[in-house]
């Protein structure tokens, strides 16, 4: 099975922190946060996809062709169309179900394993707070109607979080833009309840790493996620 890791950005809020250094390879007990997250990895997982940008020749110079006994294959994203135009750049080489998830956040391994479960799934976490967040709003039968991006309602509601299990028949539905020039992989997903069910797992822990702050307090819980 194959995973895509979304890397290509620069991580503009971390400041002068990635002024030289790409925010997944920013070290975290040694070691870059994309090491961590590619041990994390299910063994089912034996090809990593990364989806570059900023700096790229870092994160090849690290990985190689091969890292934790896993394939590894890049791939640039040029143009930082979002997370919908990232997941078409690897169209040509991705064969049926794959993993989709962002390279600066931090998932927990039993999450990653649970939501491989399904053909077509979207992790998510339960928050008190859904305005900050895109929303994932489900069926009587727990299956994803839609995701709204903040939405002005009570908590608690499930945010998606940016991990996600497809399938090759994504590249069916056009790409949905969102926006300055990008196009969302939440907003397309949706568009294949039309005919299949897309499924949805609670997560037990998920940290974001968005700012210097979320960095530092990263280094005080990175067990949690390995």
């Amino acid at each position: 099975m194959q995973v895509v890791i979304l890397a290509a950005g620069r991580g503009v809020r971390m400041g002068k922190i990635t002024e030289n250094t790409p925010k997944p390879m920013l070290p975290i007990k040694g070691k870059p946060i994309l090491a961590h997250k590619i041990e994390a990895l299910p063994r089912e997982i034996d090809e990593v996809i990364l989806i570059v940008g900023y700096l790229k020749e870092q994160i090849e110079a690290h990985f190689g062709n091969s890292y934790d006994g896993r394939r590894i294959t890049y791939i640039e994203q040029r143009e930082l169309d979002g997370t919908g135009g990232a997941i078409n750049l690897a169209k040509g080489i991705l064969k049926g179900k794959f993993l989709v998830m962002m390279g600066d956040d931090l998932y927990a391994k039993k999450d990653i394993e649970s939501v491989m479960r399904h053909d077509l799934a979207v992790l998510g976490l339960e928050v008190m707070d859904p305005e900050r967040f895109g929303v994932i709003r489900t069926g009587e039968d727990g299956t994803v109607v839609d995701i709204v991006e903040k939405p002005k309602i009570a908590g608690p509601a499930l945010a998606n979080i940016g991990l996600y299990v497809l399938n090759e028949s994504f590249f069916d539905y056009p790409s949905v833009p969102i926006g300055n020039g990008e196009y969302g992989l939440p907003q397309t997903m949706v568009q294949m309840k039309d005919k299949n069910k897309i499924y949805t797992e609670k997560a037990s822990a998920w940290f974001p790493i968005g700012n210097p702050d979320d960095y530092e307090k990263a280094g005080k819980i990175i067990d949690k996620f390995i």
